[in-house]
């Protein structure tokens, strides 16, 4: 007899996507230059991106026209599935 299996369920990937760039203008996310957009990289949850994301934000405070963003992939990815 085989013993049942004492693992967790395994918890569904929430991936997130941490972008960034200078925008045209501060109340629009217009890129300026599409080829300038920094992909800094797809993270496994949102508190890993959301880290990354503030240490870009604070690299380039002097540049008002620089932002940076988190993009829910998972939400992207699978719309239809409710959230974890």
């Amino acid at each position: 007899m085989s013993k049942p299996s004492k693992t967790s369920p395994k918890k569904p990937q929430l991936l997130h996507l941490v972008i960034g760039g200078e925008v045209e203008r501060g109340d629009e996310v217009v890129f300026k230059d599409l080829d300038a957009v920094d992909l800094v990289g797809v993270f496994p949850s949102y508190a890993t991106a959301h880290a990354v994301w503030k240490q870009k934000a604070q690299q380039t405070v002097d540049n008002a026209e620089m932002r940076y963003f988190v993009v829910h992939l998972h939400r992207l990815l699978n719309p239809d599935e409710d959230e974890a």
